[in-house]
C-alpha cells in the first residue's frame, strides 16, 4: 500500500510547526531594485489580502496618486494574482499562487507584472518572486510494483523500479529512496541523461522459489525539506521457475527528435532487444510499459513483432516539449523474463503559432496639440513559440502620426509622432502588425482606435470675404437687409459662432445707428428707411466669433448700395423766377419769325438713371399754334411768325416730366409780352462782332492768353474725359460730370468762372460758382457747334443742391433787356 504524507514517526508538532513556518514566510518579504526594476520576493501558498509590499512607497509615488492616477495592476501570467490596496497603497495577494501550477519544476518562478499609472500613462515593471515551500510530498504513478524473477537469475542482477515525483524544487524536491530491511534484495540507483536517479532493485542473495515464492517490500522516497516529507510504494516479488535469460535492448535509453508538424503515421524509432533463449523463451515481443502514461498512449503506438515506434497523434511544443516512452521486451518463455529500455523524444518547434497584441491599457482620446512623444496606449506583444519563431516585430502603416515606442522586453508605448488634426481625422484606427521571425514569418493584426479631442484652432470663415447689398430707397425700418454666413472647421462650443458689427461711421454717425444684426443667424435689419439722396453707399464691418478659450474670429465687409425709386420730383432752375416759385416775365419783339428762341426753361431731377431723364411740354398755352416746347431741351420758340392780331400778351404752361415709374412732374408758367421795336440781340452781337474796337481787341488778347495757360492743364483731363462725354451725352448735345470724374470742379469758388471760345459766336460755356463743397457734383454744359445760339443747361445737380442758391445764367442771345435775371447772388 502507497501512500503520500509526513511520516507516522514525526507526526506530533509537525503541523503546527509548520504553519509558524508559513507565518514566518508571510511576514518576512523581500523586496529589490535591480537595474531600476522593482522585485519582491514571496513563498507560495500565502492568504488573500497579504502584504506583497508598499507600491506607492517603492515607485515613488503618493497616496493621492493611487486614486487621481487610477493605479492598478495587469498580470501577464493571464490570471489576476496581485492587486492594489488603495487605502495604503500596498500590494496585495488577491488569489491562491501554486508555485507548482505556475512554474512546475523550474527552479526560478517569476511572475512579471505591470502597474499602470494614468494622467500622464505611464507603467512600471516588477517582478514577484514565488518561493517553494515544502507543500508536496513524493508520490510513485502506482500503489504497488509487482515484479516477476525467476529463481536463476545471477547476483547482481538490477530490477528497475518507478521513480517517485515531488513537484516541489530545490531542497523541498525529491532526495533519496531508502528500502525496507530484507536479506535478499538492496536498493542502488541508475543515473540517467537528464540528471535524475533511477532507483534500482539488486539481488544480494540467491532466490530459491522452493523456500520463499514470495517477497514483499517497502519503497520509501524522502524529498529534503524541513521537516522531511515522503511517499511509499510496495513491491511485491514472485519468484518464478527457470526461463533464465531476459529479452536486452542494444542501450537502455535512446534519445530522438520529431517536428511539432509531423504527420500521423510518422516514423519515430525501431527498437531491438535480443534473448539468447531458444524456441518461445527466445521470440520477444515489444509493448508500453504498464507505466505509460494516457497521453503517451494516445500519441504513439509499437508494433509489437517489429518494434517499430511510429506517430500516433498530433505533437506540440507549446504544451509538451518532450515525452519519456518506456518500453518492454518480453520474450514467450514460461515464466515469461523482459527487458526494458527508455526513448526520450524531443519536439522541436515550429512557426505554428501567430504572435500576439495585447493591450496593457486601453487608448485614451489625444488632443490635436498633443506634442509629439504624448503616449497613447500601452502595448505588449507575444508568441508561444520558441527560439526565433518568437521573436516579435511591430509595425505601424507608414505615415501614420503615431510610432511605438519600446519601454521593455516585448512592451511598447504607443506616442505621437507628429502634429494631429481633428479637422482633418477625428479618430485614428491604427492598425499594428505583429510579426516573428519563424520562416516562413506569421503575424497578425490589431486595430486600435485613437479618438483626437478638438482644440480651437481655427477662426470661422465667410461664405465671402465681402458682400454686395443692393436696397431699395424708403423701404420699411426693420426689414432684413441680408444674412451672412460663416462656419467653423472646429467641434462643439469650438464651433459655436455669434454674429456682430464693428462700430465704424456713415457720415459721422455710428452704424449701429442704421443696422443692426441677429448674433445667432447673422442676419442683418435696417434701423431706418434709407434715402438713396442723402446715403447712397456705407460699408459694415461683421464679424463673427467662436466660443472657443481664447476665441477666434474672422471679419468680412458687406457693401450696401441704396438703390434710387423715383421719388423726386423735377425743379425748374431756369427761369430763376420759376424756380422761386413766382410767374416768370418774357419779352419778346413783334417782328420775330418762327424759331426764334423766347426762353429756356431748364429743370434737374434729384432722382438717378431714368427717374432723372426729363422731358418738357407745352400742357396749356394762349395761343397753342405759335408757341413750341423742345421735348428735351426746354428751349421755347415760335413756331410761326408774329402777326398783328396774337394778343400781346401770352401766358404758356409748361410741364416737366422725368421717366421714373411712378411718373413725377412739375410745372412752370411762363408769361411773355409781346412789344414793338425790339430788335433780334443776335444781330446785333454779330453786328458788334464785326466792328473793331480797341476794347473789343483787348478782351480778345485776354481770352487768347488764358485759354493758352489753361488749355496744357486741360489737355489730359479733357482727353480722358471725351470718351465718356460721348457715351453720355444725348441728342440735345448736353453731358453731366460726376464731380469724381473731373478735378476742375472739386472746389470752386464764389467767384464766376467764364470760358469762351472767342473765335465766332460762343459754343462752349462752362459757368463754376457759389459756396459748393457740400456738393457732390457740378455742372457742365457741352453745346454743339451746330447749336444756332450759344447757351447752356445746367444738368444733374447734388441731392443737397439748393436750387434757389444757384447762379442762373441766361441764353447769351438774349437782348439786353432779358438780362434782369442773369445773375442771382449766392447766398450762404
Amino acid at each position: 500500500m502507497c501512500y503520500s504524507g509526513p511520516r507516522m514517526t514525526k507526526t506530533i508538532g509537525y503541523r503546527d510547526w509548520r504553519w509558524q513556518a508559513l507565518w514566518w514566510h508571510h511576514f518576512f518579504l523581500l523586496w529589490s531594485t535591480i537595474n531600476g526594476q522593482t522585485r519582491y520576493s514571496i513563498p507560495e501558498e500565502l492568504k488573500q489580502g497579504s502584504v506583497v509590499g508598499n507600491l506607492a512607497k517603492d515607485l515613488g509615488l503618493g497616496l493621492s496618486d493611487i486614486f487621481d492616477r487610477k493605479m492598478h495592476v495587469a498580470s501577464e501570467a493571464g490570471k489576476q494574482y496581485f492587486t492594489v490596496d488603495a487605502g495604503k497603497g500596498e500590494l496585495v495577494v488577491n488569489d491562491r499562487i501554486d508555485r507548482e501550477a505556475l512554474c512546475g519544476q523550474s527552479a526560478s518562478c517569476v511572475l512579471p507584472l505591470q502597474v499602470v499609472v494614468e494622467n500622464p500613462l505611464r507603467s512600471h515593471r516588477i517582478e514577484v518572486e514565488i518561493r517553494d515551500t515544502n507543500d508536496n510530498s513524493p508520490s510513485f504513478p502506482t500503489q504497488e510494483i509487482n515484479l516477476k524473477i525467476p529463481e536463476s537469475v545471477a547476483l547482481g542482477k538490477r530490477f528497475p523500479l518507478e521513480s517517485a515525483e515531488d513537484p516541489d524544487v530545490g531542497s523541498n524536491s525529491l532526495k533519496t529512496y531508502s528500502l525496507s530491511k530484507n536479506e535478499y534484495f538492496s536498493l542502488k540507483f541508475k543515473d540517467t541523461k537528464n540528471g535524475k536517479a533511477v532507483p534500482e532493485l539488486v539481488l544480494e542473495k540467491p532466490l530459491d522459489r522452493e523456500k520463499n515464492a514470495l517477497h514483499q517490500l517497502l519503497l520509501t522516497a524522502l524529498d529534503g525539506g524541513n521537516p522531511v516529507k515522503s511517499g511509499t510504494c510496495n513491491i511485491i516479488i514472485n519468484v518464478l521457475d527457470i526461463n533464465d535469460n531476459f529479452p536486452v535492448f542494444n542501450e537502455n535509453e535512446f534519445k530522438v527528435s520529431l517536428k511539432e508538424n509531423s504527420t500521423k503515421g510518422t516514423f519515430v524509432i525501431k527498437l531491438t532487444a535480443t534473448d539468447p533463449d531458444e524456441g518461445l523463451n527466445g521470440e520477444v515481443k515489444y509493448s508500453f510499459a504498464s507505466r505509460t502514461p494516457d497521453f503517451v498512449l494516445s500519441t504513439f503506438e509499437i508494433n509489437d513483432k517489429t518494434g517499430e515506434i511510429v506517430l500516433k497523434g498530433a505533437l506540440d511544443f507549446e504544451s509538451s516539449k518532450s515525452y519519456l516512452i518506456d518500453i518492454t521486451a518480453k520474450d514467450k518463455g514460461v515464466p515469461e523474463m523482459e527487458g526494458d529500455c527508455r526513448v526520450q523524444l524531443d519536439v522541436e518547434d515550429i512557426n505554428d503559432n501567430a504572435p500576439e497584441i495585447v493591450l496593457t491599457s486601453k487608448p485614451s482620446a489625444v488632443r490635436e496639440d498633443a506634442p509629439s512623444g504624448t503616449v497613447v496606449a500601452l502595448i505588449s506583444a507575444r508568441d508561444l513559440d520558441s527560439g526565433d519563431n518568437g521573436k516579435v516585430t511591430l509595425q505601424l502603416p507608414k505615415r501614420s502620426p503615431f510610432t511605438l515606442k519600446p519601454s521593455f522586453s516585448n512592451n511598447y508605448e504607443l506616442v505621437t509622432s507628429g502634429p494631429l488634426d481633428r479637422e482633418s481625422f477625428s479618430e485614428y484606427n491604427i492598425e499594428i502588425t505583429a510579426t516573428d521571425s519563424g520562416s516562413p514569418p506569421l503575424s497578425s493584426k490589431k486595430m486600435i482606435p485613437v479618438s483626437i479631442t478638438d482644440v480651437n484652432d481655427n477662426p470661422p470663415v465667410f461664405t465671402q470675404p465681402s458682400y454686395n447689398v443692393y436696397l431699395k430707397e424708403n423701404g420699411v425700418a426693420g426689414s432684413i437687409l441680408y444674412s451672412v454666413s460663416a462656419s467653423d472647421l472646429d467641434f462643439g462650443e469650438n464651433a459655436k459662432l455669434s454674429y456682430s458689427i464693428l462700430d465704424s461711421k456713415v457720415q459721422d454717425v455710428s452704424v449701429s445707428s442704421y443696422v443692426y444684426i441677429n448674433s445667432d443667424n447673422g442676419s442683418i435689419y435696417s434701423m431706418h428707411s434709407f434715402d438713396y439722396e442723402k446715403l447712397k453707399v456705407f460699408q459694415i464691418q461683421v464679424q463673427a466669433k467662436d466660443q472657443g478659450s481664447p476665441s477666434l474670429s474672422s471679419n468680412a465687409t458687406v457693401h450696401v448700395f441704396i438703390l434710387d425709386q423715383n421719388d423726386n420730383a423735377p425743379a425748374v432752375i431756369y427761369p430763376s423766377s420759376a424756380a422761386l416759385g413766382s410767374l416768370s416775365h418774357q419779352r419778346m419783339p413783334r417782328s420775330a419769325k418762327a424759331g426764334h428762341l423766347v426762353t429756356k426753361v431748364t429743370a434737374v431731377d434729384a432722382d438717378s438713371g431714368h427717374n432723372a431723364w426729363i422731358s418738357y411740354k407745352l400742357a396749356e398755352a394762349t395761343d397753342a399754334s405759335l408757341f413750341t416746347v423742345n421735348l428735351y431741351t426746354g428751349e421755347v420758340r415760335t413756331k410761326r411768325a408774329v402777326s398783328e392780331q396774337d394778343d400781346s400778351s401770352q401766358r404758356l404752361l409748361i410741364e416737366i416730366k422725368d421717366d421714373g415709374e411712378p411718373v413725377q412732374s412739375a410745372t412752370v408758367t411762363v408769361s411773355i409780352l409781346l412789344e414793338d421795336g425790339l430788335h433780334e440781340p443776335i444781330l446785333d452781337l454779330r453786328q458788334k462782332a464785326a466792328e473793331p474796337s480797341k476794347k473789343t481787341g483787348r478782351i480778345t488778347l485776354y481770352l487768347i492768353l488764358s485759354l493758352a495757360s489753361v488749355s496744357v492743364l486741360s489737355l489730359v483731363t479733357f482727353l480722358i474725359l471725351a470718351v465718356k462725354c460721348m457715351r453720355s451725352s444725348t441728342s440735345s448735345g448736353s453731358c453731366c460730370m460726376r464731380r469724381s470724374d473731373c478735378d476742375d470742379y472739386k472746389n470752386p469758388n464764389r467767384n464766376l468762372q467764364i470760358q469762351l471760345n472767342t473765335d465766332g459766336p460762343i459754343k462752349y460755356v462752362e459757368v463754376l460758382g457759389g459756396d459748393m463743397l457740400s456738393q457732390s457734383q457740378s455742372f457742365r454744359s457741352c453745346m454743339s457747334p451746330m447749336s444756332e445760339y450759344s447757351d447752356f443747361t445746367l444738368i444733374k445737380p447734388s441731392s443737397t443742391t439748393d436750387f434757389k442758391e444757384v447762379i442762373s445764367v441766361l441764353d447769351a442771345s438774349l437782348p439786353d433787356s432779358t438780362w434782369t435775371f442773369e445773375s442771382q447772388q449766392v447766398r450762404e
